[in-house]
C-alpha cells in the first residue's frame, strides 16, 4: 500500500489516494488524528489518540462517480472524530473489466426495462461472484489501513452493497458494528449468512425506493441475527436520503466505535 496524493479539505480532514496491490483507494482522516508515529504531544500533555475506522460501501460505479457522495459522507463522519476509507470494487473504474457480471447487468436492464420479474439466476450471477471477490479485497485494506499510526479500532462498515456488508459482518471479527443501506438484489443465500450477523445494526430504507423491494428489504431485516439491529426508514426514492440520516448513523457508530 503506498499513497499516490494528499490534499486538505474543509474542516481539517486529510483526504489521501492510495493504491493497495492494485486496487485504488481512498482515506480520510480527521484533524484530530496524528499522522505521525511520533505524535506531538498537545497543550495538555496528551497526544492525538488514533481514529476509529469506518469502511464506506458503495455500488459498483466507480470511485470517480461516487466520489461526491463518498467525500460527503467521509466529511459527516470526520466531524465525529472517525476515519474513512474506501476502495474500488472489482470491475469498476479504471479495474480490469469482469464480462460475466456485465452479462449480468446487461440481463437486470433488460428484465427491469420490459417489466419483468428478476430472477433469482440474475440476482446470483450479479452479486454473488462480487462479494466473493470484493470481501477479500476489502479486508486486505483493512489489514493495510489498521497498520498506521493513525487509525485505530474499532472498525465498522457503512453503506452498500449490502450483500458484501452482511459477508464482513461475518466473517470479519475486527468489524463490530454495521450501518447497511437496504437494498432488495439479495441472493437468496445471503439470506442464510445474515442469519449468523450478530454485530449492532443500523439500516436505512428508502420507504419509496424505485430500485428496490421495499418487502424484500424488510424481510432480510427480519433475518438479520443480530441482538441489536434498528430500521431507519424514510419516505422518499433512492436518491432521497435526507440530511439527518448522517447524523444517526453518526451516533450510532458513536455508540459502539469510541
Amino acid at each position: 500500500m503506498y499513497f499516490t496524493s494528499e490534499r486538505r479539505l474543509d474542516g481539517d480532514v486529510l483526504e489521501r489516494e492510495f493504491i493497495l496491490g492494485e486496487i485504488p483507494g481512498i482515506l480520510w482522516t480527521p484533524g484530530s488524528a496524528s499522522t505521525s508515529k511520533s505524535a506531538t504531544a498537545t497543550d495538555s500533555g496528551s497526544a492525538p489518540a488514533p481514529a476509529p475506522l469506518i469502511l464506506l460501501g458503495h455500488p459498483p460505479l466507480g470511485l470517480r462517480k461516487m466520489y461526491p457522495r463518498l467525500v460527503d459522507r467521509a466529511r459527516h463522519f470526520a466531524a465525529e472524530g472517525f476515519a474513512t476509507a474506501t476502495i474500488e470494487l472489482p470491475g469498476s473504474g479504471d479495474r480490469p473489466r469482469r464480462p460475466a457480471a456485465e452479462r449480468a447487468c446487461a440481463d437486470l436492464r433488460r428484465a427491469m426495462e420490459a417489466g419483468e420479474p428478476v430472477t433469482d439466476q440474475i440476482v446470483d450471477a450479479l452479486v454473488l461472484p462480487l462479494v466473493d471477490e470484493a470481501v477479500p479485497e476489502w479486508r486486505t485494506a483493512l489489514d493495510a489501513l489498521l497498520s498506521l499510526p493513525e487509525i485505530g479500532g474499532p472498525v465498522g462498515y457503512s453503506g452498500g452493497v449490502i450483500s458484501i456488508g452482511i459477508r464482513l459482518a461475518v466473517v470479519e471479527p475486527r468489524i463490530v458494528a454495521a450501518g447497511l443501506f437496504a437494498g432488495s438484489l439479495v441472493p437468496r443465500a445471503m439470506f442464510e449468512e445474515a442469519r449468523q450477523v450478530t454485530v449492532p445494526l443500523h439500516v436505512l430504507l428508502q420507504w419509496d425506493d424505485e430500485r428496490n423491494d421495499r418487502q424484500a428489504a424488510l424481510d432480510l431485516f427480519d433475518a438479520f441475527g443480530s441482538r441489536e439491529k434498528t430500521l431507519h426508514a424514510n419516505m422518499g426514492g433512492h436518491t432521497g436520503v435526507p440530511r439527518f440520516a448522517g447524523d444517526d448513523a453518526a451516533r450510532f457508530f458513536g455508540r459502539h466505535l469510541k
